[in-house]
């Protein structure tokens, strides 16, 4: 619960989720019927099984509403849309919601969105302009909008290399992100620092899933 859960759960590990998902893999249906549940866990396995292809723009603002929990909406929620044909679209949206759920579902999208995306595919003036709206807004944002703000940057400077030179700036501009992570061990990371040591490695491989 102090990952982001709340008091639904009844604690299945997700280990044991994902025997039974490779017996289901996807299945469009059951995945809002498990979601529907307002169950954690259930939701949780919602995304893992969802169909991607078949989500409509519909399903996924009532997934990002009714997404209670950060460990809903920071993962299920964006995972699926950012496999979705409307990733791009709905960060658009989402990131401009004043409801702290919604926002972080938004950033937290854009940056899963640009790790699935090949570069040429990308829009990297929008990029761009939104890691400047970054550094206007994030002092005032909420407490997990700040975190999935400095996910975005990070994401930008470790799979675009023509945009981590201006990452990196930011990440500089930021400093360090306070974000309260409720008493656990889990520290913000330094954008900067962060995007050298990916750097350092070759950056990062485009993915095929974000889901895991």
């Amino acid at each position: 619960m102090a990952h982001g859960a709340d008091s639904t759960t009844y604690g299945v590990k997700i280990s044991d989720m994902k025997n039974t998902v490779k017996k289901i893999k996807k299945d469009y249906k059951l995945s809002l019927e498990l979601f529907n549940t307002g169950v954690y866990d259930a939701m949780y396995m919602a995304g893992l099984i969802a169909d991607e292809s078949k989500m409509t723009k519909k399903d996924l603002n009532e997934w990002a509403a009714n997404s209670r929990t950060y460990g809903i909406s920071e993962y299920t929620v964006a995972w699926i849309a950012a496999e979705s044909n409307f990733a791009w679209e709905l960060s658009n949206e989402w990131i401009k919601s004043k409801k702290e759920n919604i926002a972080s579902s938004g950033w937290s999208t854009f940056s899963n969105y640009i790790a699935l995306t090949d570069n040429e595919k990308l829009d990297l003036k929008a990029i761009e302009k939104l890691m400047e709206k970054v550094v206007k807004d994030i002092n005032a944002a909420e407490n997990r909008v700040k975190y999935t703000m400095n996910g975005f940057i990070i994401s930008v400077g470790c799979y675009i290399p023509q945009l981590s030179a201006k990452a990196k700036e930011i990440g500089k501009k930021l400093g360090k992100v306070e974000v309260d992570m409720k008493g656990t061990a889990c520290k913000i990371p330094s954008a900067v620092d962060y995007i050298d040591k990916v750097i350092a490695r070759g950056y990062s491989k485009k993915k095929k899933t974000v889901r895991c």
